[in-house]
C-alpha cells in the first residue's frame, strides 16, 4: 500500500484528498495525514485524516511520498527535508524551482537519497509533447495565461493594470518564465512547468493577460522545433472559492499519485 502525505489543506489539498478517498482504490494507497502551517490546525473541522503542524510528526507515520499542494514557500521550507527523510516528493507549486540554487539543491538531495521529485502537469496539458520535442531540438516556446481580472487580484498585477475597471483584455506582463514565477507566485506555476519541460526558465516566453470577457482560466502554448510545431489551448474551470486555480490542477496531482500504483499508467 502506498502511504501518501499532503502538505497544504487549502482548495487544492482538500480537492486532492476528496478525489483520492472516493477513487475506489482504498486498498492500494492511504493518505496518512496533512501538514498545515502552525496555528492553522484549530481552524480545520471535518477533516477525516490526521492534521499535523510539524513535518517530523507526519514523517513519523512513514509516508512513501509527500505531495505539496500549498504554495511555493512550502516547497522551499519542506522539500529538502522530505527527500532527506527518504520520501519521494510531488511538487504542485513548480514555480519554486525558478530559483536555480534551490533547484540544484533539491535535485542533489533527491540523487543522494535515491528518491524522485515528481512534477504533475497541473492546469496545463501537452507537457509530454513539449518534453519530447526538446529531445529533437526546440527553438521557441511561448506560454500565455489568460484569466478573468478577479483571478489576478492580490497579485502584482494590481500595480500594473486597473483590474476592476477593465472592459477589454489587457496584457500586463511579457517576460521569461523565471520572471513570471517570481513576480506572480500564486498564478504562474504553469509557466514554470512549461519551462522545465522545454527550453528552461530563461528562454521560455510568457504573457499574462487579464480578460473581463471570460469566466475560465485559459492556457495557451506554442512551440516550434526540429520535430515540428505544436499549438494548444486549454480552458480550465476555476474553483468557485479560488479563481486563481483551475480544478484540473487537483485532478492532475491525484492522477500522478494514482499512476504510481497502476500497472499501465497513462
Amino acid at each position: 500500500m502506498l502511504k501518501i502525505g499532503l502538505i497544504g489543506y487549502g482548495t487544492i489539498g482538500q480537492a486532492v484528498l476528496r478525489i483520492l478517498t472516493t477513487s475506489g482504490r482504498s486498498d492500494e494507497f492511504e493518505v496518512i495525514g496533512v501538514l498545515v502551517r502552525p496555528g492553522y490546525r484549530a481552524k480545520i473541522t471535518g477533516c477525516a485524516i490526521p492534521v499535523f503542524e510539524a513535518l517530523d510528526d507526519m514523517l513519523a507515520r512513514q509516508p512513501d511520498i509527500i505531495a505539496e499542494t500549498a504554495a511555493q514557500n512550502a516547497v522551499v521550507q519542506y522539500g529538502e527535508a522530505v527527500l532527506a527523510a527518504g520520501c519521494d516528493l510531488l511538487i504542485a507549486s513548480s514555480g519554486a524551482l525558478s530559483d536555480e540554487a534551490f533547484l540544484q539543491r533539491i535535485s542533489d538531495m533527491a540523487c543522494r537519497q535515491g528518491r524522485r521529485v515528481l512534477l504533475p502537469s497541473g492546469a496545463i496539458g501537452g507537457i509530454d509533447a513539449i518534453a519530447a520535442m526538446r529531445l529533437a531540438g526546440l527553438t521557441r516556446v511561448t506560454y500565455r495565461s489568460r484569466k478573468p481580472p478577479a483571478a489576478w487580484l492580490g497579485s502584482a498585477a494590481e500595480g500594473l493594470v486597473a483590474l476592476k475597471a477593465l472592459t477589454q483584455a489587457e496584457t500586463f506582463f511579457r517576460g521569461t518564465a523565471r520572471e513570471a514565477a517570481r513576480q506572480f507566485p500564486k498564478n504562474a506555476n504553469v509557466a514554470a512547468t512549461v519551462a522545465l519541460a522545454g527550453l528552461g526558465m530563461d528562454r521560455t516566453k510568457v504573457e499574462l493577460v487579464a480578460d473581463p470577457t471570460i469566466t475560465c482560466n485559459i492556457h495557451e502554448v506554442e512551440a516550434d522545433g526540429v520535430s515540428g510545431r505544436v499549438s494548444f489551448r486549454l480552458e480550465g474551470t476555476p474553483f468557485p472559492d479560488n479563481p486563481r486555480s483551475s480544478m484540473l490542477t487537483a485532478y492532475s496531482v491525484a492522477r500522478t499519485l494514482i499512476n504510481l500504483r497502476d500497472a499501465l499508467p497513462i
